[in-house]
């Protein structure tokens, strides 16, 4: 196991001063150092394609080298760049991406996570991008050497980091934006209570799938017909809207600010193609909480002009407890495209289960069935 601060403190000594990526639990030890930075040190992107063009413009205007991070399932979001501009056969662009290695063969992970985690290294040999393994303070070694590869080459080079090597030595405080009261579990809840028994949800990565499939089982709330997207992160929009287009059941689309803002060009789509049937929920909270709580930065936007703009129909927000069930009821019975905006706590249940790895073809089989 390696303390965050040796890293961090490693990529000083090493001229690695400038940090962009998206939030991963894996790293989210490390990233709570880069958090602490000024703005104009570090941004967290919507997406890993655009940290990497980030670190593209930072190198082409300082010639120094920035540090990436993401978890590997964002590598597929990241290639575009990494190969059409910072490759060494195009235009030669160092930089250090440092990868939280989900699904690596020696941890006990999820099914998604382990089909990325067994084709990482060799998509990053494909990539012509050479790589070392954290694992321990005497690792350090490789990331000063890796590092060292990437200035004299000019060239990208990556750090892969597992699960449980990164300890932190002090707890980090995180600001709260707000005074919000209303918790994701009791918006779920109160959705599965006013829909339409034959109403699909398409429910996006993270604590939002993993409540609503525990507020399922444990409630037994039997309207509604779920499909859960354990990863994909930013295309829960999309998915929806394939969904709702080649059905008359209505449609939601259960969406969280970290993931509406990865692909915020689908609102465009959505907005044009949508039916009568399409309904977009945004649970904002503000913050990529489950891999650190991280801030999104989503409050700095008016999603009311954006989505009129973009051809939603109609526009509702929920900032309290006392707005929800009116205002929830309103949303499902207007006719869309529609959009609502609930302002929900940083809190989610405790011991949130997971879909199990056998579970997910009956899940996909069931929705069918019913959709």
């Amino acid at each position: 196991m390696i303390l965050a601060k040796k890293i961090f403190d490693t990529l000083k000594k090493n001229k690695v001063s400038f940090f962009t990526g998206v939030p991963d639990s894996v790293l989210k030890n490390l990233s709570n150092y880069f958090g602490k930075l000024k703005k104009n040190k570090h941004i967290i992107a919507a997406n890993e394609g655009s940290a990497i063009s980030i670190g593209i413009g930072y190198y082409l205007s300082t010639k120094r080298i920035a540090c990436v991070y993401l978890q590997n399932s964002g590598l597929g979001n990241a290639i575009n760049p990494l190969i059409a501009v910072a490759h060494s056969k195009v235009y030669s662009i160092p930089m250090l991406l440092l990868i939280g290695w989900r699904g690596s063969p020696n941890v006990k992970d999820e099914p998604q996570h382990k089909v990325k985690g067994e084709i990482t290294r060799e998509l990053l040999k494909l990539m012509d991008i050479k790589y070392c393994l954290l694992r321990n303070k005497n690792d350090l070694k490789k990331l000063n050497r890796i590092i060292e590869i990437s200035k004299r080459n000019k060239k990208p080079v990556a750090c892969l980091i597992e699960k449980n090597i990164l300890l932190n030595q002090q707890t980090i405080e995180r600001k709260k934006t707000d005074r919000r009261n209303l918790k994701r579990e009791e918006v779920i809840k109160n959705l599965l209570q006013n829909i339409k028994n034959k109403t699909n949800i398409i429910s996006t990565v993270g604590f939002t799938s993993r409540e609503l499939m525990q507020i399922r089982l444990i409630k037994n709330y039997k309207k509604g017909n779920d499909f859960y997207m354990v990863g994909g992160m930013g295309h829960t929009t999309m998915v929806a809207l394939g969904t709702s287009l080649f059905t008359k059941n209505q449609t939601i689309c259960l969406d969280g600010d970290g993931s509406i803002l990865m692909h915020l060009g689908s609102l465009n789509s959505a907005g044009l193609y949508a039916k009568k049937n399409f309904k977009h929920i945004l649970l904002n909270n503000n913050s990529h909480e489950s891999v650190g709580g991280q801030l999104t930065n989503a409050d700095t936007i008016n999603f009311k002009n954006l989505t009129k703009s973009l051809n939603y129909k109609k526009f509702f927000i929920i900032k309290n407890k006392k707005e929800l069930n009116k205002k929830m009821k309103d949303f499902i019975r207007s006719s869309g495209p529609s959009f609502l905006e609930i302002k929900i706590k940083n809190k989610s249940m405790s011991n949130l289960m997971r879909p199990k790895s056998g579970s997910l073809k009956k899940i996909v089989k069931n929705f069918m069935i019913k959709a």
